[in-house]
């Protein structure tokens, strides 16, 4: 009779920490996906953490097998960092209140624990529901989350898509320890993105894996879209101040201002030449710097669109000036946190 060797089961115990305020209209369905879990139930714990909530979080989340924390610190770091100090898992992942899991979401996270080398796993954040907006954040140039297409093995972050979302990601209790908590100083955004790189400079790498996944409710009108996309730039305003340029993600952001400045000093420059002058050859040079932009755009999404064949032509339109609005947000964002006084 052949002896048959069973491989010991890798099933480390994890804790699933959310930071939550005001959730009350999308908690619900995460509670009952995180509940649906196919991981041992032994093995598991949800620890809920409530940043002052004003509506009915709390007592939607307490009718649910959770730990329900409170936090009166603002921040979602602070939040984060809360969970931390009262889970037990050996393996730690974040969620939020706005997000649905799919059923093997741990099981995926955990199976790239197995290598000890690994500091921080993330995965995709695609949109919840199917409408125009929802659709767009997921197939923008620059995705409001992230979507990784193929398994990546990663040493080091790689700004501005190559990292994961705090919405889906995952670290080790024993990285915590050697790298530290979350900066409880950023707020509004990258908040999640300076514990990931101080992870990675600490000689771990990051696995981005497109099977780990989360359904995001992403916002339902422009202006949200809009509001939070600001609050990213003043995220990113804050972390210059914070890191100054020791972040790669700083200077990610100091180029994306730079490139701004330049674009909006040639468009300057040659409307008041062209004004002074009456020069034809200056009126092109502005007309060629304030279409690139959309007119780049645009063949971007020409080409997806018909690599594709999915005959969303609304988006060789639509996209290109929902992503310039957006891009004029994060950088309004940012030049306002940097010039904001700290309180």
């Amino acid at each position: 009779m052949e002896n048959v060797k069973n491989e010991s089961v890798y099933e480390p115990r994890v804790s699933i920490i959310v930071p939550v305020k005001n959730c009350e209209a999308t908690i619900r369905e995460l509670l009952e996906s995180l509940m649906h879990l196919d991981y041992n139930k032994e093995k598991l714990e949800v620890i809920v953490v409530d940043g002052n909530s004003t509506d009915k979080t709390c007592e939607i989340v307490s009718k649910y097998l959770v730990k329900l924390l409170k936090e009166e610190r603002p921040g979602i770091n602070a939040a984060r960092n809360t969970g931390i100090k009262y889970s037990k898992g050996e393996i730690i992942a974040f969620t939020d209140g706005d997000c649905v899991v799919t059923k093997d979401w741990v099981k995926k996270i955990t199976e790239k624990f197995k290598d000890p080398k690994v500091g921080c796993v993330g995965g995709n954040v695609i949109g919840y529901y199917d409408n125009v907006l929802s659709n767009y954040c997921d197939e923008s140039i620059l995705p409001v989350m992230r979507v990784f297409k193929k398994r990546e093995i990663l040493k080091n972050i790689k700004p501005p898509l190559h990292y994961p979302a705090g919405c889906n990601m995952a670290t080790k209790r024993k990285v915590v320890k050697d790298v530290g908590m979350f900066d409880e100083r950023i707020k509004h955004g990258f908040d999640e993105d300076e514990f990931v790189e101080r992870v990675c400079d600490n000689g771990y790498s990051m696995v981005l894996d497109p099977e780990v996944l989360v359904e995001h409710k992403h916002r339902l009108t422009l202006l949200e879209l809009l509001k939070q996309t600001f609050n990213y730039g003043r995220g990113g305003g804050l972390l210059l101040k914070i890191k100054g340029a020791k972040s790669k993600f700083s200077r990610w952001i100091i180029l994306s201002l730079a490139s701004f400045i330049f674009w909006v000093s040639m468009l300057l420059s040659t409307a008041l030449y062209t004004f002074f002058t009456g020069s034809i050859a200056s009126l092109i040079v502005f007309l060629v710097f304030l279409l690139l932009p959309p007119a780049g755009l645009t063949f971007f999404y020409i080409h997806q669109t018909l690599s594709r064949k999915d005959g969303k032509y609304i988006k060789i339109i639509f996209y290109p000036c929902i992503d310039i609005l957006r891009a004029l947000s994060f950088i309004t964002g940012t030049l306002y946190q940097l010039f904001k006084k700290e309180s």
